[in-house]
């Protein structure tokens, strides 16, 4: 009996010191306070230059798993802005998303910021609801690829060409070789495959909620975020604080969760610092990544 007492005055102790610090306590530490961890995914999938790695399964992991497993979380937030990049590397985030969300039990609610299209949209689709402003650019779902020719200007100057394959198609689209058409063909082959892939998870993640001809929906096009609601590409307007205060009440706590930082404030994994300031040995292969990247922003007329 004694004990008994003992214990119960234990918790009334614990109980009043609770109270007593909870004005100075953050937020997320309180028992009583609804908690919705942020995460931030903003930037190029998968296209990475040394001072600025792009959206990767690598990079996102471990923010992803913090918030997902964050005790007494009511929902998990994910603020896109991503004009796409690599369909490899969107559909691997897409799957950890959901895995995470099904292991732990937690809805998931996107918000489109400038833009989540192609890739981003993709992302956005692991969501439960898709939330975005009237002015977010929503949508392209479809697949390109793009090069540059070399060929005549490598006659210009004067220079040959020697290049060694052992199989028939191992340079199919060298940039310094005239355009084939059977290789174009067979690009356009694995665009429409990967496409087709894009549209079957569009489905299953949007179901019946999509409303429109799919020639439409799905023909690479983007929508401003009222037009995007119309088709059933998106749920409702708003935005992150608004949103989630409506749902979870004045006080809920929004956490954001960032990937790991190094020297620099870089976004780990990617190269060492040293790697980083070496950019003479790579100019040139950065200087074509931050045009592609560039081209890919530009599409939606950032």
């Amino acid at each position: 009996m004694a004990d008994q007492n003992a214990s119960e005055h234990l918790r009334q102790l614990l109980a009043s010191a609770r109270q007593a610090l909870r004005p100075i306590l953050p937020k997320r530490l309180r028992g009583d306070i609804p908690i919705v961890p942020v995460v931030r995914l903003t930037g190029l999938i998968g296209f990475s230059t040394p001072l600025k790695p792009g959206l990767t399964l690598a990079t996102l992991a471990r923010p992803l798993e913090r918030a997902f497993r964050m005790r007494r979380a009511r929902a998990v937030a994910l603020v896109i802005n991503s004009p796409g990049g690599s369909p490899v590397q969107s559909h691997l985030i897409f799957r950890r998303i959901r895995q995470l969300a099904t292991e732990n039990t937690r809805p998931v609610i996107a918000f489109a910021e400038d833009v989540a299209a192609s890739g981003g949209y993709m992302v956005a689709c692991a969501a439960d609801e898709i939330v975005c402003d009237p002015a977010s650019l929503v949508g392209s779902i479809g697949v390109v690829g793009g090069s540059f020719g070399f060929a005549k200007l490598l006659d210009k100057l004067g220079i040959e060409r020697r290049l060694y394959t052992s199989g028939e198609h191992k340079a199919m689209l060298d940039p310094f070789l005239p355009e084939n058409p059977a290789d174009v063909d067979r690009i356009k082959a694995v665009q429409r495959e990967i496409h087709a892939g894009f549209i079957e998870l569009v489905k299953e993640r949007r179901g019946t909620r999509l409303n429109g001809p799919e020639e439409t929906l799905f023909s690479g096009e983007y929508w401003t975020g009222n037009r995007a609601i119309e088709f059933g590409l998106a749920d409702a307007i708003g935005d992150v604080r608004s949103t989630l205060r409506h749902r979870f009440g004045e006080d809920v706590a929004t956490p954001l969760i960032s990937p790991a930082r190094g020297w620099f404030g870089r976004v780990q994994p990617a190269v060492d610092a040293a790697q980083a300031l070496n950019l003479p040995n790579d100019l040139g292969e950065q200087m074509i990544s931050a045009l592609e990247s560039r081209a890919i922003w530009s599409r939606y007329g950032l």
